[in-house]
């Protein structure tokens, strides 16, 4: 799932996760999930605003993390993209979203793009 920083200025004060992907992949019983970023792993808590409107990930070690992040992007003052994967139960891997380089693959083939050519 694609989520990205939120930021108030140039301060990152969380992460935004979308409402449809709060939905789909956390559990409304769930009060913490864990966070794997690079090396570290940390556990934040969920509020329950996060199921009613305001799904965000608030957690001082995180806001660091995206901090050091955001600062080194070259558009420092727009949200950040990032690849929040599944790892595990209420757990999640947060690393660079690898969206933009997926635009760049070799087109589909379809059944039509295969004709045989014409030997001389």
């Amino acid at each position: 799932m694609v989520v990205k920083t939120q930021c108030k200025g140039r301060e990152v004060t969380g992460l935004h996760v979308g409402t449809s992907n709060a939905r789909r992949f956390f559990p409304r019983n769930v009060s913490a999930i864990e966070l794997q970023l690079d090396h570290l792993r940390i556990e934040c808590g969920l509020t329950p605003a996060f199921w009613s409107g305001q799904p965000e990930i608030h957690d001082r070690r995180l806001c660091a993390w995206l901090q050091e992040k955001q600062s080194k992007s070259e558009t420092s003052r727009v949200p950040l993209p990032l690849d929040m994967i599944p790892s595990g139960r209420n757990s999640f891997r947060l690393g660079p979203w690898r969206g933009a380089k997926l635009r760049h693959t070799a087109p589909a083939l379809t059944p039509g793009s295969l004709a045989p050519s014409s030997a001389a």
